[in-house]
């Protein structure tokens, strides 16, 4: 049984993070959907609120299962007795920072090997980071997120906006 990890902050997931978990679980046994705490990144979702959003956007998705984690990639690694890192490439200056985490995790873990997918030609484009920008300022984000996603973000950011204006 091969399972692999696909590890991102998810903040929040896309339909360009959707299509690569579906074709992650046609290819493997098991598809650990790990969503990171992250706080780094300062997350507009809590963790618990992007495990849920992911959840329900793969909900019925077979051999797949959503969890997050706070610390290293490498031990949700073990945790879950994962053998694959899954990760995105959707344009090439992706990849020197991708072939570095993935160096990194194969000097802490020699048999970890690390597969890069590419999203479908309408999503390479697409980043959660774009898509909370674009957003921000009442641009329509419809066609990169699932609806319930769509609805939870723009809950959220009308949320901001009232604490920031009272």
């Amino acid at each position: 049984m091969v399972r692999a990890i696909y590890p991102g902050t998810f903040d929040p997931i896309t339909n360009g993070h959707t299509d690569l978990i579906v074709r992650a679980a046609r290819i493997f046994d098991e598809v650990v959907v790990a969503v990171a705490a992250n706080p780094g990144k300062t997350p507009l979702f809590s963790l618990k609120e992007r495990t849920d959003l992911v959840i329900h956007v793969i909900d019925g998705l077979e051999r797949t299962r959503v969890v997050g984690f706070d610390g290293l990639l490498i031990d949700c690694v073990h945790q879950y007795d994962c053998q694959v890192v899954i990760r995105g490439l959707r344009a090439v200056s992706d990849f020197e920072f991708e072939f570095q985490l993935a160096s990194a995790n194969r000097r802490l873990e020699p048999d970890l090997e690390t597969v890069f997918l590419t999203p479908s030609e309408k999503h390479t484009f697409t980043s959660a980071s774009l898509v909370k920008e674009i957003a921000v300022y009442g641009g329509d984000v419809s066609s990169f997120l699932d609806p319930y996603v769509n609805e939870a973000l723009r809950l959220k950011l009308d949320s901001k906006r009232r604490v920031s204006s009272a």
